[in-house]
């Protein structure tokens, strides 16, 4: 994928947070191995790097508190879903560096 403006450290930082989060939901809910996506988890990730590479804000605030969704309505849903469930269960394993993204 080719975008016309270079990632920026933070863009960078969303992605993978995001794909830590996405391959969480997937290994969770469809069974996915470690490292695979399925085919609605791939687009899910691949949707959202492009959505955040295109952000016109900088810095880009948190998308609950943006102004602008550049998410579709369906996305959107499906991204929060993601995000609860992922949460939890990475908190519960121990990662506290996820702690800051997922609660604010």
């Amino acid at each position: 994928m080719a975008y016309s403006k270079e990632k920026t450290a933070e863009q960078e930082k969303d992605i993978r947070v995001l794909n830590t989060f996405i391959r969480t939901y997937c290994r969770g809910k469809h069974g996915s191995r470690k490292g695979e996506l399925c085919e609605e988890c791939s687009s899910l990730l691949d949707y959202a790097r492009q959505r955040r590479a295109k952000c016109p804000l900088d810095p880009k605030p948190d998308c609950k508190h943006c102004p602008i969704h550049c998410y579709a309505k369906a996305q959107r849903a499906k991204i929060r879903e993601v995000m609860a469930y992922s949460g939890r269960r990475l908190l519960l394993r121990g990662r506290l560096d996820l702690l800051w993204h997922y609660f604010f």
